[in-house]
């Protein structure tokens, strides 16, 4: 049995001509983007929103939005009532495509690069929960002997909430590899 689950991979994505364009205008850029302040990421929410509310109206598809800034991101998230024709874009493929073009609006308008994370219909806490079962995998695997479990390829975010499942399961991680072969490898502590 393999160590690795198999898991896809967010796509690369490209902006298509037919969807919402940023304007372009300058904001303060001076500061590091790890230095971003509050009220600079509620503002890289906001246009975020904005672009998506835009592609929403455009594929006259329901949703709401909230933004929310906290950990150093931008966190906008669409919702809408059961029923509503949201789920159309709520797969994992699908909303990291839109996260992608909706920082690229974002980067249009600020000149600085995004790490806004977009949620449509639950599909993060979603994600989570999947994340969860895969590090409960791994560590029965540690728990039946096996000295290391290497969890698959996976975005600096969701490497994040991995760390983050494993240290409160008791055991360490740590990132290993390059690129899009970056992956957690979870220990015994």
């Amino acid at each position: 049995m393999s160590d690795a689950t198999e898991i896809q991979t967010e796509p690369e994505s490209a902006a298509d001509e037919s969807l919402p364009t940023a304007d372009v205008s300058a904001v303060d850029s001076s500061r590091p983007d790890d230095a971003l302040s509050e009220q600079d990421l509620v503002d890289e929410g906001d246009i975020a929103a904005d672009y998506i509310e835009e592609l929403l109206d455009i594929t006259d598809i329901d949703g709401d939005i909230d933004i929310d800034a906290k950990s150093g991101r931008a966190y906008v998230s669409v919702t809408a009532t059961e029923g509503a024709n949201l789920r159309l874009l709520s797969k994992p493929d699908t909303v990291a495509a839109l996260q992608e073009l909706a920082r690229l609006a974002v980067q249009n308008k600020t000149g600085r690069f995004s790490r806004m994370i977009l949620d449509i219909g639950g599909s993060r806490d979603q994600r989570a929960a999947e994340l969860a079962t895969l590090v409960d995998r791994a560590v029965a695997r540690l728990e039946e002997g096996a000295a290391s479990a290497s969890l698959p390829p996976m975005s600096s975010y969701e490497r994040k909430i991995v760390h983050d499942i494993v240290a409160e399961r008791g055991f360490a991680s740590e990132s290993e590899g390059e690129g899009r072969d970056r992956h957690t490898v979870i220990t015994r502590p």
